[in-house]
């Protein structure tokens, strides 16, 4: 099994994904950086639009996650409702 990983710039439009990745994916581990949040996780991440919008209160598109991204690693299976990212098809 292979770790696969998402970064993010640290700042404030960033805070809610990260939470929700962190809500939603429990093996999940945050590793803070000056400038950059990065999360790894064993095989599978998965962002749902759904968690974010429960921290956040308000409308969230998907697409705007790619705004504060600086670099990921593993497949990605993407629609309207979550961003996957995995080693596994």
């Amino acid at each position: 099994m292979s770790n696969v990983f998402i970064a993010f710039q640290a700042n404030e439009d960033s805070r809610p994904i990260v939470e929700a990745i962190v809500a939603d994916n429990p093996r999940a581990v945050v590793v803070e950086s000056p400038g950059m949040v990065k999360i790894d996780a064993p095989n599978r991440l998965t962002i749902r639009r759904e968690t974010i919008e429960g921290l956040t209160g308000s409308r969230f598109d998907l697409q705007q996650l790619h705004v504060s991204l600086i670099t990921l690693s593993g497949h990605i299976d993407e629609d309207d409702d979550q961003f996957t990212l995995s080693w596994t098809h």
